[in-house]
């Protein structure tokens, strides 16, 4: 269920730890000296002490996501080695091997704020280019001895406050989520592409969702036949990343839960992940087949590039805010505050708990002699003659790779960034970030010789924004913030899958249910000992797997009722008073789309999670409300406020009932008879009027939050591009949850990573295009972007035009429809006029060439720009 859950900190007594095997130290950065191979097949690296670290709370003597091989990071000194796993040979991309001196001398850094699902893939893939240099910061820790924090409350329905927690360690929610993987409809990816978003559809993202993933199918030929479980090759990946497979034991109630719907005319997806049925899933999972351990965005991203030199992590650094060129940037952002939070952002300390186990979570909260103040303590470097000396973290000069990366404690000159990426030529230059282990740190900063690509999760990456000065201008200025860029979009159209728990407990004690292994100590026992003895047992398997997608035609006969009362709303009806007229736009565009989606039968309305032990959970998947993101203090490390407004908009309870209503309708079938359900929440004679308030109190989150920074047209409320630029920036990106315009209807891991594949892709096209590489004019026309507004602003005024017959203007209109290929031949011919300024000399310097240069392609857009101009004045 949770795609990006966190648990709250355990608190514990502070031990003095040296690293486990996985373990990155907080503010260790990764810095190998050498690779090389060994007799036994194992790469070995060399790495750079940089500090011992004091960990609060308690070791993991039992890590459960260190039972299958992982890289181990021993605490050494120069000269001493470790041994990595090799790569798997039949992963796409290859390490680069190490080197004494692993950087080119290009200005070609990048920088990711996030290490989760989003972050850990943009920069394996970015990094596959062995001379770009990668840095990752991350505010967690690494996942063996793992921080959890626990996001801050807010008010919703009833005035109670809810949580709603999120992944903080390198890997993100991976290292804790409930592991379904699934993509949701096509027609969800057509609506991205419909709401302004050209090359996101369906079939745009089908190949990068397949290319992260590592497809095992199940096990067993009856299995699959009994669990209704069928695979289409033509939509999975084979040797991706992230290994996607199947438990290696099944709950019979699923098949109960099955035949239940089927019974009531609800339709099997075989295959969900080809995205054309909705209705009964049995999901994949993110596991490995082998050894049934978690596969996480750390394995399959980071941990078998970790000797690749070109790739740095920095893990609990949280990053206080973006290095505006010009912008004199949040004075309170830069000064260390002890009184500002102290632990992080959004950690919560009232909450105690741990969510793997005694001994799985960390004490974050220690301000005194903590990780932040061990590293500020004490930091190794390499002196001129080659050795390791201490230095203070006040002087201190990390140096990552001399011509691409360098974290300082001085703000970046304005000359460290002088490129920009073709996406966008004008705007506002990121000249990198500012960040820190805790609120009381020194502030450090890392400039960007490239971009900046934001990556910290639909909630955090907001803040980040805000904190720069990027966001709505009255809230900037309501905290005296510099505004950088008014962006009324940042932190609007924030939306999750919103659920409502049931209980239904069955009373049919001749099956097995999951809530075994809590009750009965000798069944959980016998599950252990089996689980490590041959990898198999109820310990492979979550309790929620064999769901449904159902559509909302299929749970009420067809009515058209509650799609009808959505139409009669007006578009800012049930939105925060007072929005900008661009974001409330941008709703009624997504409110038609999700219109249209509840009244198709093949697409799903709603979830319900089948806990295989009695609880029919339900979850809006199209939801109607919209909420926000705000900062509450200039401060970074204060949490954001968070209003999801659940339940604003009508119609999402009306969803609600409805699914409640034909639950009662699952547990009449003869299939679910069987089972012995026992109707205690909602009770079996519940009216709507009690069903309804069942809803309000019982709304919780399904860890789903995504959309506060959408990828629309700026007219719309977008915050990014289609090729995920921030608008009025040059250099800054956005890969995470946050970008999505409308949420698809599924789980978010699996889309998470597909999005930051394709982010990948977009980003290496930029630097190809950057690098003025000759391409062919086709593939110059299909990168073309939308920011042909702001490029003809400097050129228009020098253009003269001559058009007096209709003929031209028709071969103008032919231009705008033509290929690619046809506008170059119509350029050789001369039936675009060669008499005008703008077009040939700026674009195409020989009319014989076949080929534009990459560089030109801004000159493209223009000259499609002054096209429209033309067909509009005649």
């Amino acid at each position: 269920m949770a795609d990006t859950d966190e648990a709250s900190p355990e608190r514990g007594r502070s031990l003095k730890l040296k690293p486990q095997a996985g373990q990155l130290y907080p503010g260790m950065i990764k810095r190998p000296v050498s690779v090389s191979s060994n007799s036994s097949g194992f790469r070995q690296s060399r790495f750079i002490e940089v500090g011992e670290f004091d960990f609060g709370g308690q070791s993991q003597a039992n890590n459960p996501y260190d039972t299958d091989s992982r890289v181990n990071l021993t605490h050494v000194t120069e000269g001493d080695h470790l041994d990595i796993p090799p790569q798997p040979q039949s992963c796409p991309v290859s390490p680069v091997p190490g080197k004494e001196t692993h950087a080119s001398q290009d200005n070609n850094a990048e920088i990711v704020v996030g290490g989760g699902a989003s972050g850990l893939t943009v920069a394996n893939r970015l990094s596959e280019h062995p001379t770009v240099t990668v840095l990752v910061l991350e505010a967690g820790p690494a996942d063996n001895g793992e921080a959890v924090i626990e996001v801050p409350q807010f008010n919703f329905l009833d005035g109670a406050a809810r949580l709603m927690p999120q992944g903080r360690a390198l890997g993100g929610g991976t290292i804790l989520n409930a592991m379904l993987v699934n993509r949701g409809g096509q027609g969800d990816y057509n609506d991205w592409e419909a709401l302004g978003n050209p090359g996101w559809s369906w079939t745009d993202m089908l190949p990068y969702f397949m290319r992260s993933e590592r497809y095992t199918p199940v096990y067993s030929e009856d299995i699959a036949a009994q669990f209704s479980i069928r695979y289409d090759p033509g939509v999975h990946g084979f040797d991706g990343p992230l290994n996607v497979s199947y438990p290696k034991y099944f709950y019979n109630a699923s098949v109960n839960f099955f035949d239940a719907l089927t019974e009531l005319g609800i339709p099997t997806a075989l295959d969900p992940n080809d995205g054309t049925v909705a209705g009964a899933s049995f999901l994949l999972v993110n596991i490995d087949p082998v050894n049934m351990t978690r596969s996480t965005a750390r394995k399959a991203y980071y941990d078998p590039y970790v000797a690749r030199p070109n790739l740095w992590v920095a893990t609990e650094q949280h990053v206080t805010r973006l290095i505006i060129e010009g912008v004199a940037g949040n004075s309170n952002s830069t000064l260390a505050n002890p009184g500002d939070g102290s632990v992080g952002s959004g950690n919560s300390t009232g909450v105690g708990g741990a969510l793997f186990g005694v001994g799985s979570s960390t004490d974050t909260t220690s301000t005194g002699g903590g990780a932040a103040a061990a590293l500020r303590e004490r930091t190794l470097e390499k002196n001129a003659d080659g050795e390791l000396v201490e230095v203070n973290a006040a002087d201190v000069t990390l140096t990552i790779n001399p011509s691409s990366v360098v974290i300082t404690t001085a703000t970046p000159s304005s000359t460290a960034n002088t490129e920009a990426t073709p996406a966008q030529s004008s705007g506002i230059r990121i000249l990198g970030v500012e960040f820190a282990s805790d609120a009381s740190a020194t502030r450090r900063n890392v400039s960007a010789r490239r971009e900046v690509i934001v990556a910290a999760g639909s909630l955090h990456t907001v803040q980040v924004l805000q904190l720069s000065g990027i966001g709505p201008r009255s809230l900037l200025e309501k905290y005296q913030i510099p505004v950088a860029i008014d962006l009324p979009g940042v932190g609007q159209n924030l939306q999750d899958h919103y659920l409502v728990g049931t209980f239904y407990p069955y009373n049919n004690h001749s099956h097995i249910y999951p809530t075994l292994l809590s009750t009965n100590a000798s069944f959980n026992a016998a599950a252990e000992a089996e689980y490590y003895a041959n990898r198999t047992g109820p310990w492979t398997a979550g309790s929620p797997d064999g769901v449904a997608f159902p559509s909302l035609p299929d749970i009420v006969n067809g009515s058209t009722s509650i799609a009808d009362e959505a139409e009669k709303q007006a578009d800012d009806e049930y939105l925060v008073p007072g929005l900008d007229t661009t974001v409330v736009a941008g709703y009624g565009a997504q409110k038609s789309a999700l219109i249209a989606a509840l009244l198709d039968r093949n697409r799903a309305a709603y979830e319900i999670i089948n806990n295989n032990a009695g609880s029919l959970t339900v979850a809006t998947m199209r939801p109607f409300t919209r909420g926000t993101v705000q900062i509450t203090s200039s401060e970074p490390f204060q949490p954001p406020a968070i209003d999801p407004r659940y339940g604003a908009n009508p119609i999402d309870l009306q969803v609600l009932m409805a699914a409640l209503k034909f639950n009662r309708r699952i547990l009449a079938t003869p299939s679910m008879l069987e089972l012995q359900p026992a109707q205690f929440v909602p009770p079996v004679d519940a009216n709507d009027d009690a069903l309804m308030q069942i809803v309000k109190n019982g709304i919780r989150t399904e860890y789903h939050p995504a959309g506060t920074c959408a990828m629309l047209p700026l007219g719309l409320g977008g915050v990014v591009s289609p090729r995920l630029q921030v608008y009025g920036t040059r250099n800054l990106r956005i890969v995470d949850a946050s970008i999505f315009p409308i949420l698809p209807a599924s789980h978010l891991q699996a889309v998470v990573y597909g999005v930051a594949e394709k982010a990948a892709d977009i980003i290496k096209a930029d630097w190809t295009a950057r690098s003025s590489t000759s391409i062919p004019l086709a593939s110059a026309s299909a990168q073309m972007y939308s920011s042909s507004a702001s490029l003809m602003t400097s050129t228009s005024t020098s253009t003269t035009v001559s058009m007096e017959s209709s003929a031209p203007t028709r071969s103008i209109v032919s231009v705008l429809s033509a290929s690619a290929s046809t506008l170059e031949t119509l350029v050789k011919s001369g039936a675009v006029p060669t008499s005008t300024p703008l077009v040939l000399p700026s674009i195409i310097p020989n009319a014989n060439a076949t080929t534009v240069d990459a560089e030109m392609h801004q000159g493209v857009v223009a000259f499609i720009t002054w096209l429209i101009q033309l067909l509009h004045r005649h």
